[in-house]
């Protein structure tokens, strides 16, 4: 029996992975794939009452979990499989309050190595295209 050939990785693919890899509080963050390329992967983050705070702020803990999310869908385009993966680190700085607007999360790899992958992630308000947010990712490929 010969190796398997994995699916391409399509828009449809990558949503699908959302549901069948992330556990039911991140699912109902209402991610949404808009693109990807090689090694790299855009989602929306509606704006949403549940995810806001004081003031109508989009809370840091939902842009925290958008970019790890958005992160391993881009370790998948650029290994073109899908590999159990962790969390090592997740640097995060938040820049400015994002409110009255979705959040449009871009997560790409930096260096993917055989058992550490580093990425880089912005998020910015998809109206505006202002950053509110960047972070810096290691994943161990399991």
């Amino acid at each position: 029996m010969g190796q398997q050939t994995p699916a391409p990785v399509s828009v449809e693919s990558l949503q699908g992975l959302l549901t069948a890899w992330f556990a039911p509080w991140v699912q109902a963050l209402g991610l949404q794939v808009e693109s990807f390329a090689d090694g790299v992967v855009t989602l929306r983050l509606p704006q949403n009452d549940q995810l806001a705070r004081v003031g109508g702020m989009l809370c840091g803990q939902a842009m925290m979990s958008a970019a790890d999310t958005a992160m391993v869908l881009a370790i998948v385009t650029q290994l073109g499989d899908q590999r159990p993966m962790t969390t090592v680190q997740l640097n995060t700085s938040f820049l400015k309050p994002l409110s009255g607007q979705d959040a449009r999360v871009t997560a790409r790899v930096v260096r993917a190595g055989k058992n550490l992958v580093f990425g880089e992630i912005d998020i910015a308000g998809a109206t505006d295209g202002r950053s509110v947010c960047r972070a810096s990712t290691t994943y161990a490929l399991l």
